[in-house]
């Protein structure tokens, strides 16, 4: 396991610093971790990458070349160094699942610890939820477009970085993705695996029969065969075709052809009923080269017979969305464990900026099929019981309709502990547990918000009362920054 404690931005280490020169380090504090709205790319998001935040929880530690290290840059005393010999993380984390669907502004992670600690451990669990959950939601929309078939993700070689090719093909999986090429993730999280050859391969012999011969007499019981080489029509099917004879006359049956270039519809159609005469009516057809969901849209909708997509560039940079903007704010403070808290808020110019205060949760409303409605955000510790009036309407922070009345459906919580007291809670799922979990509620949102071009906004609303809390925080605090002359 790595130990990525110094995976930080100076300016961490310089607030922690200075909370510790102030007699704040035991300070209490609670930050959120959301995203922004990413325009009309996408209204929803894939949650990926908790099992990465648990592990690089679990190895916070300071070793002595990093502490070596932070000497040397002479921003820091003795005391502070000393400090972070003995860094442990002792605080909870609240976490939405793995394959869960999320929405712009809600909090996908809230920790709740020494605001020392908390203050650390931001850029990490940026960068690793961040990513992961943008390349899962990649995916998902590819799945999406795909409509049943088989998804394969083929990014590796165009990754941003071996850490990118691994952990994003991990949240491929979890989007919806059926295998990868990547042989490292396959090891390292027990997913499945597949390849086939290059067309270096086929330019390796004297002719293309020859090597489709020996890639069969190798791999028999898998053969899938790429024919666009020289020419996809004339020369390698063909040429595939008669190797598929010689198989099925040892006994075998092939497991089809790989389209990499050209007219993907047409090659397709064409190739398909080639198979067909030819009596191979289950060999697959399986295309990549630059595909992404539009392309894999567009193509099933002029008749393409592909049964198998290897997506791989688009994918895994999600070219269209290279970041998601998820950021982790302050929203809650307390001197000590006894006081109350103190919602806080930050203020912008831009009003869609303003995070919203308070010790939050988020409940996930649904109707009678499953479906999900809207979800509430609520400060925990001013939500009255079960019963009361205080809960029932919300107020949208989006840009969708305000709901008033949610007393009659049927809710449960997105966030649950991960760790607390700085240990692990949550027991450690499989990959294919999110994954499955991703599909279940992709099929279960309404198809306006999965729509790949302006897709339906979806309802996220604070509680009423947290909406007025939110109110007298940011006329207070604008109260005050205009009390300065030089604001006038």
């Amino acid at each position: 396991m790595r130990n990525l404690t110094m995976l930080t931005d100076l300016y961490q280490l310089t607030m922690m610093y200075g909370y510790q020169k102030c007699g704040m380090r035991n300070n209490r504090a609670v930050f959120d971790m959301f995203y922004r709205n990413t325009g009309d790319v996408t209204q929803y998001a894939i949650m990926a990458g908790l099992e990465q935040l648990i592990d690089y929880i679990k190895n916070l530690r300071f070793d002595e070349d990093a502490l070596n290290y932070l000497t040397s840059l002479n921003l820091f005393d003795a005391q502070f160094i000393a400090a972070l010999r003995d860094f442990r993380f002792t605080g909870d984390i609240y976490a939405v699942p793995e394959g869960t669907i999320v929405f712009p502004g809600e909090p996908l992670i809230r920790v709740s610890a020494p605001i020392f600690e908390a203050q650390l451990i931001e850029t990490a669990l940026l960068n690793i939820i961040n990513h992961q959950t943008l390349i899962a939601t990649k995916a998902s929309r590819v799945v999406q477009a795909a409509q049943g078939g088989s998804i394969l993700e083929f990014g590796l070689r165009r990754a941003q970085g071996p850490d990118a090719g691994i952990y994003g093909a991990r949240a491929a999986i979890i989007g919806g993705c059926d295998a990868t090429s990547n042989v490292l993730t396959g090891e390292m999280f027990g997913i499945p695996i597949k390849g086939t050859h290059a067309h270096s391969w086929v330019m390796s012999f004297p002719t293309e029969l020859d090597a489709f011969r020996a890639y069969a007499k190798f791999f028999p019981t898998s053969c899938l065969l790429l024919v666009d080489t020289y020419d996809t029509l004339k020369s390698g099917m063909p040429n595939a075709i008669t190797v598929f004879r010689e198989l099925r006359a040892q006994g075998y049956e092939p497991a089809g052809i790989r389209l990499d270039s050209g007219d993907l519809a047409y090659l397709s159609r064409e190739a398909r009923r080639m198979l067909d005469e030819a009596g191979f009516p289950e060999a697959k057809i399986c295309a990549s080269g630059d595909l992404d969901e539009m392309l894999i849209r567009d193509l099933k909708l002029q008749g393409a017979c592909i049964d198998i997509w290897g997506v791989g560039t688009k994918l895994i940079t999600s070219a269209d969305c290279p970041a998601l903007g998820g950021v982790y704010k302050l929203s809650a403070r307390r001197a000590s464990e006894t006081d109350p808290w103190t919602p806080v808020v930050k203020l912008s110019e831009q009003p869609y900026k303003r995070t919203i205060p308070g010790v939050q949760r988020v409940r996930r409303y649904y109707d009678g099929f499953g479906g999900p409605v809207c979800d509430m955000i609520y400060d925990e510790d001013h939500l009255a019981g079960e019963g009361s009036a205080r809960g029932n309407t919300l107020v949208a922070v989006n840009d969708a309709a305000l709901v008033t009345d949610v007393s009659e459906l049927e809710y449960r919580e997105l966030l649950v502990p991960i760790v607390r007291d700085g240990s692990a809670v949550a027991p450690r799922e499989s990959i294919q547990d999110a994954r499955e979990r991703c599909a279940w509620a992709l099929d279960h949102l309404d198809a306006a918000f999965k729509r790949f071009l302006y897709p339906q906004t979806y309802v996220v609303g604070m509680e009423q009362g947290l909406a007025q809390v939110r109110d007298e925080l940011v006329r207070k605090n604008m109260a005050a920054a205009s009390a300065f002359p030089w604001a006038h």
